[in-house]
């Protein structure tokens, strides 16, 4: 577990489960991004981490082969409510980190919710879902592997 004390609020975030939409968010063009393999190798040794997609380009186990996360494909018509209902399903403790429409679901039903906006860019309605915005997957796995960080952006 992750636990994170924020100056202001009434109880410490505890992350236990971390959940990662896969394109856009943590690949670009169906390709995990190197700096983001690394960091959820490390995370997933904290807590278990989720890869979410619906697979568009078909090679997600692959490029995830050895980070230690588990991967859970479903059909492209049904991704927000498969990510929705991942998120409800492990209760209390989840980060949810996405940049897309079919995430919104997903960030609302997470403790702490993360937005990326990457190269392929962010769904603009899923900045009023998120606790926090960053700019590259590295940024937002690093909020978690370094946690103090999150104090900044949290904080009262």
């Amino acid at each position: 577990m992750i636990r994170i004390e924020v100056p202001g609020r009434e109880r410490p975030y505890e992350i236990k489960y971390v959940l990662l939409d896969y394109n856009g968010t943590i690949a670009r063009d169906g390709l995990l991004l190197e700096g983001a393999a690394e960091r959820i190798r490390a995370l997933s040794e904290r807590v278990p981490v989720y890869v979410l997609t619906a697979d568009t380009y078909g090679n997600v186990r692959r490029q995830c082969e050895g980070i230690g996360a588990e991967v859970r494909t479903f059909p492209s018509g049904a991704a927000a409510p498969c990510k929705e209902a991942i998120a409800k399903e492990l209760g209390r403790g989840v980060c949810a980190i996405g940049n897309g429409f079919n995430d919104v679901q997903m960030l609302d039903a997470a403790d702490l919710a993360i937005c990326v906006m990457e190269r392929e860019g962010a769904y603009a309605g899923l900045l009023a879902h998120a606790d926090l915005v960053v700019g590259s997957p590295e940024d937002a796995l690093d909020l978690l592997l370094k946690p103090d960080r999150l104090r900044a952006g949290l904080r009262w």
